[in-house]
């Protein structure tokens, strides 16, 4: 097992610039960092769940982007970063002016991920493990961003019942999707879209269309 999580971090990422988000810095994982060509066996033979923190995903770089470019979506509101990863739509959100960011993961790698990346970026946000699917939204999220949440057909649809619940208690709900096979476009309005460049490793393509959607 890791019993230092920061370190480990540290150990198997470098600091780069998201190509969709330059203005950030994040600790991603690539061909010449040691975790890159891990399999999932050699992975869980050392306690690590899958690293989606390691990695800049076409879904949260189009929320990002959206969130910097539109900094009113979340400037003074109580924002929620759900699936969180490495961070990156919970850093976009503080670097607009959020009043109050929360990101959420049950990985808890997640959390030394974010911690990492928010100081390398000078901002500061909360960050839990539990899984807020077990509880209706929090009252005091003003806004719920979701990266790339629709990559398996149960979770998808717990998630978009989730959002939905917080769309009807009042809270905006923004979602980045690069295309996924369960993503439930119907209901929802397209913001943005954006051709996003990612690797062939990680994706199907190396430049990955992916839109910004909102449920109204």
């Amino acid at each position: 097992m890791i019993a230092d999580r920061r370190q480990f971090i540290l150990d198997n990422t470098r600091p780069q610039r998201p190509p969709h988000t330059p203005e950030l810095t994040l600790r991603l994982a690539d061909e010449i960092t040691p975790i890159w060509k891990m399999t999932e066996e050699a992975l869980s033979e050392i306690g690590l769940p899958p690293p989606f923190w390691a990695f800049a995903w076409a879904g949260g770089q189009a929320l990002a982007r959206y969130v910097l470019d539109n900094p009113a979506v979340v400037a003074g509101k109580g924002v929620v970063d759900f699936a969180s990863g490495s961070g990156i739509v919970a850093i976009a959100a503080a670097k607009a002016g959020a009043a109050r960011v929360l990101a959420a993961d049950i990985d808890p790698f997640c959390g030394a991920a974010l911690a990492v990346n928010a100081a390398a970026n000078g901002v500061a946000c909360g960050f839990t493990d539990a899984d807020l699917l077990d509880a209706p939204p929090p009252a005091w999220a003003e806004v719920i961003l979701a990266g790339d949440i629709c990559y398996e057909k149960p979770l998808a649809a717990r998630v978009m019942a989730w959002l939905g619940a917080a769309r009807a208690a009042g809270a905006a709900v923004l979602i980045g999707d690069p295309g996924r096979s369960y993503f439930p476009r119907e209901g929802l309005v397209k913001l943005a879209q954006y051709e996003v460049p990612t690797t062939r490793e990680l994706e199907d393509m190396e430049i990955k269309k992916t839109a910004v959607w909102t449920l109204p």
